[in-house]
């Protein structure tokens, strides 16, 4: 085995994942792994590639899924999903097996484990105040276009305002520069979705994905929004598909524990 930050909120960080600070009830846990975490995988996967369709070795992806639970004292294996930019959300409520093709996973059991992988696009986690429920989210430029998070709230049936949620790594506006594809896809549904662009050359635009995810939770009913600050392709802890194309997967993950259950 082959042995910053949130700046909107400070976050606890272990050795080699990072815990997300947010106000949240007592016996909901949410954790994001890293890069460097200790795990099987070979350069340029190195270390703890979770993403088992990147290009790695499946052994190794195997055995870094298979350790990831004991490293961080998971309750249970997580929920993977086989991820494709679209908006079916998954009801995580029987122990984990195959990976449906789903792009957000909810939960109203104990102990069960919902996660979302990355390497760049953001990750988003969801808790209902009261603990009822929780759910995560992949959030790329697709995914925020189609409504992916009006999916997931809606099938979380909890109403907006009492849920919070937390955004987490993901490329930053000032590393990711899109065509105008990307740009219409949002513009032309809401045209103040402008304000989340910035020209950079002919036909091209910095788009800041956390601005466009904080416009659509706003507008959907969410009002505790936490997290961003993060720039996956800068940040050397995290995977980028930008920054190394071959690249591995890092995991945003949330469950609820026996205390939260009422």
């Amino acid at each position: 085995m082959n042995a910053a930050l949130d700046t909107a909120m400070p976050a606890a960080r272990g050795d080699g994942w990072i815990r997300p600070g947010w106000p949240h009830l007592a016996g909901v846990q949410a954790v994001v792994t890293t890069r460097h975490l200790p795990g099987h995988s070979g350069p340029p996967f190195d270390r703890c590639n979770l993403g088992a369709r990147s290009g790695d070795d499946a052994d190794a992806v195997a055995a870094n899924r298979a350790a990831l639970a004991q490293w961080l004292s998971l309750p249970a294996a997580p929920h993977w999903l086989r991820q494709v930019h679209g908006i079916e959300v998954h009801a995580a409520d029987a122990p984990a097996g195959c990976e449906p093709e789903a792009d957000a996973a909810v939960t109203r059991g104990a102990d069960v484990v919902v996660a979302i992988l990355t390497a760049d696009c953001l990750p988003i986690l969801f808790c209902a105040d009261d603990g009822s429920a929780v759910a995560a989210a992949h959030a790329g430029w697709r995914g925020l276009a189609a409504g992916v998070i009006e999916a997931t709230l809606a099938r979380m049936a909890v109403p907006a305002a009492r849920i919070s949620a937390w955004l987490g790594p993901a490329i930053a506006a000032v590393s990711y520069e899109v065509g105008e594809e990307v740009r219409a896809a949002f513009v032309e549904r809401e045209a103040g979705a402008a304000a989340a662009f910035a020209a950079t050359r002919p036909g091209h635009w910095r788009c800041d994905l956390y601005a466009l995810a904080r416009r659509r939770l706003a507008a959907a009913g969410v009002v505790a929004i936490h997290g961003g600050g993060f720039d996956t392709f800068t940040d050397a802890r995290f995977y980028s598909y930008r920054r190394e194309r071959d690249t591995g997967r890092f995991a945003s993950m949330i469950w609820r524990t026996h205390a939260a259950v009422r």
